[in-house]
């Protein structure tokens, strides 16, 4: 069954190498920030920086967690990520099945 996911939120970040995704991945998820963040590699991002335009292998992660986290994670991001000005955008889906959104729920708001 299909509801809604109202507290949910999907942060889109990418990283310079595996090792800072995977770094930055397992504490969001180690400090129960996100119930999960999957690493997609060999990314290929083309884009403007300070009046250059740059190429750069990346990492992207997909980063799951809820509307109440969000500055928590951005600062994490922030104090974790290697770039001057991390990627950081915020998706809000609209449902989901409701088995996985409680796993998400739980992932970032663990029981005592």
């Amino acid at each position: 069954m299909i509801v809604s996911a109202a507290h949910v939120r999907l942060v889109l970040t990418t990283a310079g190498s595996r090792e800072e995704a995977e770094r930055i991945a397992g504490a969001l998820v180690n400090e129960h920030l996100a119930a999960c963040a999957n690493l997609i590699p060999g990314l290929i991002s083309i884009y403007r920086w300070q009046g250059a335009v740059e190429t750069a292998g990346e990492v992207l992660l997909l980063i799951k967690t809820t509307a109440e986290n969000l500055d928590r994670v951005e600062a994490a991001v922030r104090r974790l990520h290697s770039y001057e000005l991390p990627e950081f955008l915020v998706v809000h889906p609209d449902s989901g099945t409701q088995a996985y959104l409680d796993w998400l729920l739980q992932g970032v708001n663990p029981s005592p």
